[in-house]
């Protein structure tokens, strides 16, 4: 038997079920658990992708996202107009902007 102790995909029991007689332990956490357990989720799949730089943990970053703001009760097209909204007022990341430094207006 292998311990996994991991949030995993909705069919991950069904494949694992299929392969070879193979059984699995589940349990359906509850939102507090599912949330913290989310938040550690993006933690793996952001630094999954930052070793990587594959689009496809970026994939798993969205879906990780997704998940998180249906626990918050944040339907995607609301999450969207948040995003606009900031574009909107602050902009985006397009320009490839780097700040090195900002003066005051009595600095030497």
């Amino acid at each position: 038997m292998k311990i996994y102790n991991k949030l995993v995909r909705d069919k991950i029991p069904e494949i694992i079920a299929g392969d070879n007689g193979k059984t699995c332990v589940t349990r359906i956490m509850e939102d507090d658990e599912y949330l913290e357990t989310l938040n550690t989720k993006m933690k793996e799949e952001l630094k999954e992708y930052l070793e990587s730089g594959e689009v496809e943990e970026l994939a798993d970053l969205e879906e990780v996202l997704r998940a998180i703001l249906d626990v918050k009760g944040v339907s995607y097209e609301e999450f969207e107009k948040i995003r606009n909204s900031k574009v909107e007022k602050r902009g985006a990341f397009k320009k490839k902007i780097f700040l090195e430094s900002v003066s005051e207006k009595n600095d030497k």
